[in-house]
């Protein structure tokens, strides 16, 4: 009898040669997911961990459970304001498995151990007698005296009542990224209740119906841009409460925008004061001890996705953003390092390599489970990987050989147009290439497709706009002041991020202010900048100023947005090519109802353009990147029914437009 094939193996015959290390993957899986419901019953009641550790309220004991996973400890003891930081005076009893316990009754504790009380337990190990902070602690907040950080006791009651929201069923995602401290124009730090306020209102404008909120998790190190966490069950205080975040996604969720957190298991900050880094007093509690368990490019730890403990620490934080803050999902950080030991670098180009150099079995494993989660807490909850690796099966299901991820990041996209800008002039753009790099993805592997996100807008990087315009940007934006260079650019911006959305995948993403040409790049405070806020943050009062350009890029991303999404063009997986003109650097396809023709082409313009369409009868201009109201030259009569006709020798129908350079023209069939 013929063994049947996994899934990821029958769509893609180039992985025939490690069809057994597929179901190894499978079986690892399974396996896994079976010990913990032969314990825990179910993989959902196993990530419920962060109601029983840490600090949470017993209804029938009438009082204060605190419990702390600490195996190597010798001794732990909690402080606080409730016993004046007294580091000794309450010690926690080891129950089992590694866990410490203590209690602390309401009628005792009642006027002292209270909403807003600060904590930190003390542990005493091989490692010294040191204050960390709990583990699985809900809020930290950062004296502004000493700038140090403590726990701090948060009994939240939020009202949840009437937030039904979820994703509608086979909705496309147009994401729009986002970084709450940075979101408004103030130099200083934004609060989630200014951002649904201001933010929200432009977003929905804008035609996106997700936002993927980065910095959630409690980073010490505000320009870390979020990636370094160090408290994983704590929102960030910076920017308001736990409350304040969750009237921002209830205020989302009202406006139909789901919410997407970026969520850090890849790995943690080393800080001994803030994160968990020697909790009990060893390198092995919750990551790889020695070098092994270092990330050498960024700095931090890397989790030992072996042990069961660590991965209920993180599946228990999966299940905690879901539940208590009802987040539609999550982009996941840094998967492909999390795979690889070798973290993705080097070239990966064989099935051999994919499968069995160097592979991080037990992330992959932990992945998988947290995708089951996912889906099983909320069926239509997204799950995003961030991976440049191209690890076959990222986004199948786990029962046909895959990891479970709904979706992939296109990381070769904006990669690409940044090389190509750098590297080449207009003139020698290769359309074919600019065709494969949008359009090489497997089937039924769903994409989320960008032409840069905030990697591109940091400092000593440059976004699109800066790349096509650079400093002419700060002289030359006034909409009565023609320049060659910002004409050059405002053109290509709005073309390539068509381009990408149009081609690039099944979803799109775009990071704050990209979509009107934010001028400035992205630079925290820090000691080489004085500490200051003025490039952390987005100058709205640009795109908002009609004397200004920028006004043109906002108006073509609205229109560009509302087509896409109007015409459903993102439920067909690809394009269809239908004519590619390298000596006029045209490129003419298809995709749902829709007819796009992109000429890159730095000068020619050509009339009475032929170029073949799906079928005969009159067609319409519906959207044209030339137009006035998109800083073009308004070149090309929208008025016009463009009639397509049978060929007389080829028989394809034919349609004949005004081809004019620098220019993207979309077409719909009356």
């Amino acid at each position: 009898m013929k063994q049947k094939q996994p899934g990821i193996v029958k769509t893609d015959p180039w992985l025939l040669p490690v069809i057994h290390d597929v179901e190894q993957r499978i079986f690892r899986f399974h396996s896994k997911l079976e010990s913990i419901e032969n314990v825990h019953d179910s993989l959902n009641k196993f990530a419920d961990a962060y109601k029983y550790l840490g600090i949470n309220y017993d209804h029938k004991a009438r009082g204060w459970h605190y419990r702390e996973w600490a195996p190597a400890a010798h001794q732990l003891y909690l402080a606080g304001d409730f016993n004046n930081w007294d580091p000794r005076s309450h010690p926690l009893k080891r129950i089992e498995n590694g866990i410490w316990e203590i209690f602390l009754d309401f009628k005792t504790y009642k006027d002292s151990f209270v909403h807003g009380s600060k904590v930190k337990v003390w542990v005493e190990s091989s490692n010294g007698f040191l204050p960390r902070i709990p583990a699985y602690i809900k809020r930290v907040v950062q004296d502004e005296d000493t700038r140090n950080f403590s726990g701090q006791l948060w009994f939240s009651d939020f009202d949840w009542q009437g937030d039904s929201f979820r994703i509608p069923k086979d909705e496309k995602l147009f994401i729009y990224e986002c970084h709450v401290g940075m979101a408004q124009e103030k130099e200083g730090l934004g609060t989630y209740l200014e951002f649904a306020e201001n933010i929200l209102p432009w977003i929905k404008q804008s035609g996106y119906n997700a936002i993927q909120m980065m910095a959630v998790q409690e980073h010490p190190y505000y320009g870390s841009f979020g990636y370094h966490v160090a408290n994983f069950f704590a929102p960030t205080s910076r920017f308001g409460t736990p409350e304040d975040l969750k009237s921002l996604i209830r205020r989302a969720h009202s406006m139909g925008i789901a919410v997407i957190m970026d969520i850090v298991h890849s790995h943690t900050v080393k800080n001994v004061n803030e994160g968990l880094n020697m909790f009990d007093g060893t390198d092995s509690q919750y990551f790889h001890p020695g070098t092994r368990g270092i990330h050498p490019d960024w700095d931090s730890l890397l989790f030992d996705y072996g042990k069961t403990e660590v991965i209920q620490f993180l599946l228990s934080n999966v299940k905690y953003w879901l539940k208590e803050f009802h987040f539609d999902g999550f982009r996941f950080d840094g998967v492909g390092s999390m795979m690889y030991f070798h973290h993705g670098n080097g070239l990966i180009d064989s099935p051999e390599k994919y499968f069995r150099e160097g592979v991080e079995w037990d992330a992959i494993t932990y992945l998988q489970l947290a995708n089951k989660l996912i889906h099983s807490i909320n069926p239509g909850a997204v799950s995003i990987a961030e991976d440049v690796t191209g690890m076959p099966g990222l986004a199948a299901a786990i029962k046909e050989g895959g990891i479970g991820f709904d979706y992939r990041l296109g990381m070769g996209i904006p990669d690409f147009w940044i090389k190509l800008l750098k590297e080449h002039k207009d003139e020698e753009w290769n359309i074919h290439e600019m065709w494969h790099v949008m359009t090489n993805r497997l089937p039924g592997v769903k994409t989320v497709a960008y032409a840069e996100s905030h990697d591109q807008a940091l400092v000593g990087d440059k976004t699109l706009a800066f790349w096509l315009m650079d400093q002419e940007m700060y002289w030359h934006m006034h909409v009565n002041d023609p320049h060659l260079v910002v004409d050059r650019g405002i053109a290509l911006h709005k073309m390539i991020r068509l381009f990408t959305l149009a081609l690039g995948g099944q979803a799109y993403l775009n990071f704050m202010g990209n979509e009107f040409g934010h001028p400035e790049w992205i630079d925290f405070p820090r000691e080489g900048n004085s500490w200051s806020y003025y490039y952390a943050r987005r100058q709205w009062s640009l795109v908002h100023n009609p004397e200004l350009k920028y006004k043109f890029l906002a108006n073509f991303d609205q229109a560009m947005v509302s087509t896409i999404k109007n015409y459903k063009v993102l439920d067909d997986e690809y394009g269809t090519q239908l004519q590619m003109d390298e000596l006029n650097k045209t490129i003419v396809f298809s995709r749902g109802k829709l007819v796009f023709v992109f000429n890159f082409h730095p000068t020619a313009s050509i009339p009475d353009y032929a170029f073949r369409v799906p079928e005969p009868g009159n067609y319409k201009i519906i959207l044209n990147s030339d137009s006035g109201i998109f800083g073009g030259h308004n070149r090309i009569s929208e008025a016009l029914v463009y009639p397509a006709t049978l060929h007389k020798t080829n028989g394809f129908a034919e349609l004949r437009i005004y081809n004019t350079n620098r220019t993207a023209v979309v077409l719909l069939k009356e």
